[in-house]
């Protein structure tokens, strides 16, 4: 007969209840806390031999790694008493006369108080009044307040002179899971220990020895799960043991498991990241229907598969993360194929995808679709380039188009205009809109030499013996400035030349200009010293109060939009946007003349056309 039967049957016959694993096993001495808490032990076993017993210890740390039970370890080790030891200790091996009393949290020197019940300054003026008494048996008198935080302030205040200057016979401990609400008086009275949160694989290797001591038969990856699910606390990995056990009719297994904490199977979830990180959409929402029908949580899938995108990412910088014994076979070795072959920016992007995704599912009334639109985002994101590519080809293509003037609109002596009809179907244009010219003066700028060095006018530039002259630089207009910013790669000024300078007056040296509503301030100056670097002369640039000449922006779309607005008034097209209703103009495409249409371009009645008007071989796109 195993001991859970032995148990269940002495349960039964004695009328007294189940003990639960988390109480059964809960730490009796130090050695039991070396699991996850080493350094507080090393700390207080020093602290021991060397008789340096703190008047009051602070444990903080989160739910479930053992501050209760550590501060009931900690009042035994105070009062530990046998035939053959009298002193305070940690080898706690040998039970003492106080340590069974202690432990159940009954001896009557051992005062245990939950501080979320007693908040108040009448509880603390209690404790106050009760210290100046020796203890009844054991040699301190031991104050546990649990929750500490809890407290009032006027209940801190009424603490703080007796913890700084207790008696030589009181000691206090204190836990608590917020240590930020604690007040720093209270801290720096206090010796801190912070217990840290307790590995998955820690977790492990106690759920292993505790079911071998109980017989019950565990399963690795079920022992697992469990480790994951209590997020490094004992207490609630024990508490989902017992769950489990439960659950599995005396056995701990693997699908039962995951059955009752909702969770995807971690092979599945492995698909489903291969699926994702491949672009193909429509197997990753297969793959999820088929887990979210197996009795997957759709929040549960989603988290599960943020937790492997990180351990993927993980093992790109530390390989020997696969040697984490919560980790299935299947996941540690195809984790480490997708660290091989998936860019850190593509792991990055499913992260903050997912970060934001899981959120979204678990408020939204409709969870699996809330997932399934998740799923739909990252698949789609595989295709895009990553951020630094994108970058990457944005500057080749500006290199490449830099200091590309569009040509001027061409007709021909045909008939009437060519229209590709393409349905309510968008198609983007590419090729650029024609630029119109602005009508104000312009200036032909060149190195002119200079007799007197020291008297160099504006507009003119020193021409040196021992220097080549400089090139001729051609400055007509805005666009020109524009254009000459393309030729030097400089694409900031171009853009911002093109978004935001309207001009007013151009002359030899000098700029007149009007800004638009958001151009930077540093714009003028920035444009003057390019101008001077680029054509070797020096550049007056002001800001004018005249409205200026529209930017070239704002040029082109003029154009386009007398483009379109003719295109509109042309017969044919008038006649299919009355035959399809709802269609409505895409763009204009200028066509280029053929090399046997140049005699017909030149004719004058093409010539006679305005610039903005559509003429015969323009392409209307609907």
């Amino acid at each position: 007969m195993s001991d859970t039967e032995r148990q269940s049957k002495d349960a039964a016959s004695t009328g007294t209840g189940y003990r639960v694993l988390a109480r059964k096993y809960r730490p009796k001495d130090f050695t039991d806390l070396m699991v996850g808490q080493e350094p507080m032990v090393q700390t207080l076993t020093n602290a021991f031999e060397t008789g340096r017993i703190a008047q009051a210890y602070m444990l903080t740390g989160v739910r479930g790694v053992g501050k209760t039970t550590t501060a009931r370890i900690l009042a035994r080790a105070l009062n530990y008493k046998t035939a053959d030891i009298d002193k305070p200790t940690i080898d706690l091996r040998i039970p003492g006369e106080h340590c069974q009393a202690i432990m159940e949290g009954r001896h009557v020197d051992v005062i245990e108080m939950d501080a979320a019940s007693h908040t108040g300054i009448d509880d603390i003026r209690e404790i106050i009044e009760q210290v100046r008494y020796r203890p009844v048996s054991a040699r301190y008198k031991v104050y546990i307040i649990d929750e500490v935080h809890m407290l009032s302030t006027q209940a801190f205040n009424g603490l703080l002179k007796t913890l700084e200057e207790p008696p030589e016979h009181v000691k206090f401990i204190f836990a608590t899971t917020e240590i930020r609400k604690v007040p720093i008086t209270v801290l720096s009275r206090c010796q801190r220990f912070d217990l840290r949160r307790i590995s998955a694989s820690d977790l492990v290797g106690l759920f292993t020895t505790i079911a071998s001591k109980e017989g019950i038969e565990a399963e690795p990856d079920a022992l697992a799960m469990i480790a994951r699910a209590a997020e490094g606390s004992a207490r609630d990995g024990l508490s989902l043991l017992d769950q489990a056990i439960a659950h599995g009719s005396g056995a701990v297994l693997t699908e039962a498991v995951r059955g009752m904490l909702g969770l995807a199977d971690r092979a599945r979830i492995v698909d489903l990241f291969h699926h994702i990180v491949k672009g193909d959409v429509a197997a990753a929402l297969g793959e999820f229907e088929s887990q979210y029908e197996a009795g997957a949580n759709p929040v549960a899938v989603l988290t599960d598969l943020a937790d492997f995108t990180h351990l993927v990412t993980r093992l790109k910088y530390v390989p020997d993360a696969a040697s984490d014994p919560s980790l299935s076979e299947i996941e540690r070795t195809k984790a480490a194929e997708f660290a091989q072959g998936v860019a850190v920016t593509t792991l990055s992007r499913i992260w903050q995808m997912l970060l934001k995704g899981i959120p979204e599912a678990e408020g939204s009334s409709r969870p699996a679709g809330a997932a399934e639109m998740v799923l739909i985002r990252l698949a789609h994101a595989a295709h895009l380039p990553a951020p630094e590519d994108a970058a990457r080809r944005l500057a080749e293509f500006s290199e490449t188009n830099a200091g590309g003037r569009p040509s001027a609109p061409s007709s021909n002596g045909g008939g009437g205009a060519t229209v590709n009809y393409q349905g309510n179907l968008a198609a983007r244009s590419t090729e650029s809109i024609p630029r119109p010219q602005p009508a104000g003066p312009t200036a032909m700028l060149r190195a002119v030499p200079n007799p007197d060095p020291q008297n160099v006018p504006v507009g003119r530039v020193e021409a040196r013996p021992t220097e080549a002259p400089k090139p001729l630089v051609a400055v007509n207009s805005i666009a020109d400035i524009a254009n000459l910013a393309g030729e030097k790669r400089d694409a900031k000024i171009k853009a911002l030349v093109r978004n935001f300078v309207r001009p007013v007056r151009i002359e030899a040296g000098r700029l007149d200009v009007n800004l638009t509503e958001g151009a930077p301030g540093t714009l003028l100056n920035e444009l003057a010293v390019k101008l001077k670097e680029w054509t070797g002369i020096h550049w007056i640039v002001s800001l004018s109060r005249e409205q200026g000449q529209p930017t070239i922006v704002e040029a082109e779309a003029k154009a386009k939009a007398q483009q379109v607005s003719d295109a509109r008034q042309d017969p044919d097209v008038a006649a299919i946007l009355a035959q399809f209703p709802g269609a409505k103009i895409i763009d204009v495409r200028v066509r280029a003349p053929e090399p046997d249409e140049e005699d017909e371009v030149k004719a004058p009645a093409a010539a006679e056309s305005d610039e903005g008007d559509i003429l015969p071989g323009d392409d209307i796109i609907f």
